[in-house]
């Protein structure tokens, strides 16, 4: 299941990133690559250890934490730091897998969920695209500035070559509470029933028997 989160930035927020991104040093995206990764990743990224990263890292993960939606569906344990990905023409991201597991010793997280953050306005740019290779065919993103798309880390992926304008996005992974992508949906949707549920009818016995079957089933599946 993928989830679609519009507006998850505010204009002010997109402003100060692109303003940062603008005047911060940017570095080879291979870097960060995986072994097999390397050979078709052609990016560029926001040095990690500047200053205008760090303020940039903390208005993307304040917004990530107060996002309802994001919570609810991601079940997040763990957000791997922001990386920020700059895409100029002729760059572009050939099929890969996201690493199941990032980083090192105790901070070293299972990768159950990608997210891409966009952050370039789509009409500044062609191509760059996000192609999901998925059982139901080929899934392309290419949202407005300030909205996410997160799926599970389980899809091949890539990103169309960039043939005009600069693509600017924010990537990251998390490990989330809930491991089996199946139940992480099935949880989402009750979540999504009850909230619904109680907007139109308040407090109801069926209500209640909702909220006991979420509950059980996230102390069911849970892992902390």
């Amino acid at each position: 299941m993928f989830l679609q989160i519009d507006q998850v930035l505010t204009l002010e927020e997109l402003e100060q990133l692109h303003s940062l991104c603008k005047a911060a040093p940017f570095v080879d995206g291979k870097l960060t690559a995986g072994i097999y990764a390397k050979a078709v990743k052609e990016n560029q990224q926001l040095q990690g250890d500047s200053e205008a990263y760090e303020r940039a890292a903390e208005i993307v993960l304040a917004a990530l934490r107060r996002n309802i939606l994001f919570e609810a569906f991601a079940q997040p344990r763990a957000i791997r730091p922001i990386l920020f990905s700059r895409y100029q023409e002729g760059m572009g991201y050939g099929t890969h897998m996201d690493n199941t597991l990032m980083g090192r010793g105790e901070d070293l997280t299972r990768c159950d969920l990608s997210l891409t953050l966009f952050l370039s306005d789509p009409l500044t740019y062609e191509g760059g695209e996000l192609l999901l290779d998925t059982t139901w065919g080929e899934q392309s993103f290419k949202l407005a500035a300030g909205s996410m798309v997160i799926y599970p880390s389980i899809f091949l992926h890539r990103v169309a070559p960039v043939t005009q304008g600069v693509r600017l996005v924010a990537v990251t992974w998390v490990q989330s509470r809930i491991r089996d992508p199946l139940e992480r949906e099935l949880l989402f949707e009750l979540d999504t029933v009850r909230h619904s549920l109680f907007e139109k009818y308040g407090k109801t016995e069926e209500f209640d028997l909702l909220c006991k079957v979420y509950a059980n089933l996230l102390r069911k599946w849970v892992e902390v």
